[in-house]
């Protein structure tokens, strides 16, 4: 059920309009200028790299909700869910329409996720940190240091992929199937904990976007992002609050 609610929105999400990033490109021609050609990213610029490992990020957070949609009846935490899956599964769509757009592929092969954050002098997974609190991400330089999304740090402190978690904040396939087992108040709060850190490493990424993005409309996406997910963060902490629990970094 969770799967083919997962397909269905995914779908739905990809006739979102994708028009404003042909129009507002870096140089900020309008429709109706003067013929100029248009600027399109190339295949390894933060722009499409953003939009790809993005794409990947949000898919996860959708299957997330889907899946503690059907394990618990608490109505707040389905609603948050609900609002989740389709915020993200819109974006996601639009995200893949652009790189259709661009006619850049949507897999980089030999690309590792988030080096278009590094090569392009991004903060990228290395870097000083602030602490990361749910009230404000101003202190979140990198994404390194994010305790509580899994063990995988390499020996630099960087993050490593493993168990299916690709990026920062990504669940691991084990804690994926321990959020299909649980139910009830125990599905809430492990829902509630893995979107939490999903959405700090969501964040670290969108901030990276509106920072090293040349087009105009994915850079407003991104911090668009930002704005929303810091304030699902403070939602999220509270409802945790609620159920006697608390984020787990």
């Amino acid at each position: 059920m969770a799967g083919s609610a997962v397909a269905l929105a995914l779908l739905l999400a990809g006739v979102a309009t994708v028009a404003s990033a042909r129009d507002d490109t870096a140089d900020g021609k309008q429709p109706g200028a003067a013929p100029a050609a248009v600027r399109v990213p190339g295949p390894d610029s933060a722009d499409a790299g953003f939009a790809r490992d993005m794409a990947v990020h949000h898919q996860q957070a959708v299957e997330m909700s889907f899946i503690v949609r059907d394990r618990t009846q608490d109505e707040e935490v389905r609603r948050f869910a609900y609002d989740i899956a389709n915020t993200q599964a819109n974006q996601r769509g639009m995200l893949l329409g652009w790189l259709d757009l661009w006619e850049l592929p949507k897999v980089a092969a030999g690309q590792e996720p988030m080096a278009w954050m590094t090569a392009h002098g991004g903060h990228g997974t290395h870097g000083d940190h602030g602490t990361v609190g749910t009230d404000g991400m101003d202190g979140m330089d990198g994404m390194d240091g994010m305790d509580g999304m899994g063990d995988a740090g390499g020996p630099d402190g960087a993050f490593t992929a493993h168990d299916g978690a690709l990026m920062p904040g990504m669940a691991t396939r084990t804690e994926l199937d321990r959020l299909r087992k649980a139910s009830g108040k125990q599905a809430e709060i492990l829902f509630l904990q893995l979107m939490t850190d999903h959405h700090k490493g969501g964040v670290a990424m969108a901030r990276g976007c509106a920072e090293l993005c040349a087009v105009k409309a994915e850079k407003r996406l991104a911090q668009g992002m930002v704005e929303a997910q810091r304030s699902e963060l403070d939602a999220m902490a509270k409802m945790l609050a609620a159920r006697g629990a608390k984020p787990r970094s």
